[in-house]
């Protein structure tokens, strides 16, 4: 079974609205696809026959197995928790739009960069912002599997 390689160093500190600014970058650790993997994920989650079956797959637009989107988006967010951005208060979402430009594949190996694109403190609760971040999903050959613009709610630092 494919395993997700450990964490990079991660900063002593978490991070807070405080410590982010525009075009800060981050990348996570890496995890390693496998078709046992896929076909687990479609048999409980998305039971389609681009998911389950080599074969089948093969006369589809996606010309042969592919992870469902939604197992690409489980393992971005688990990329993203064990290793991403260090936020203090975890990765909590308040919405976004999620695209997948290419199929992700048995043998990929996944990781996640990310940019920040925006910091807006609250005006009303003033312990809290939202952070707008582009996620890359990229596979090995640096091909984008996913992108997903998030909009996270991210505290202040406590005063």
């Amino acid at each position: 079974m494919a395993e997700t390689s450990p964490p990079p160093s991660k900063p002593s500190s978490k991070l807070y609205l405080d410590d982010l600014a525009v075009g800060s970058r981050f990348s996570s650790a890496e995890h390693a696809l496998d078709e046992q993997q896929i076909k687990a994920f479609a048999t409980q989650f998305d039971p389609q026959p681009f998911h389950l079956d080599d074969d089948a797959a093969k006369g589809t637009l996606f010309h042969g197995l592919a992870a469902s989107g939604w197992h690409t988006a489980a393992l971005t967010m688990r990329l993203l928790v064990t290793s991403g951005m260090p936020l203090a208060d975890g990765i909590i979402g308040a919405g976004g739009e999620i695209n997948w430009p290419n199929p992700t594949r048995p043998s990929d190996v996944l990781h996640v960069d990310s940019e920040i694109m925006a910091v807006v403190p609250s005006r009303s609760r003033p312990d809290r912002g939202i952070v707008t971040v582009k996620n890359e999903t990229r596979n090995q050959h640096g091909d984008v599997v996913q992108l997903l613009i998030a909009k996270l709610v991210v505290s202040r630092r406590p005063k």
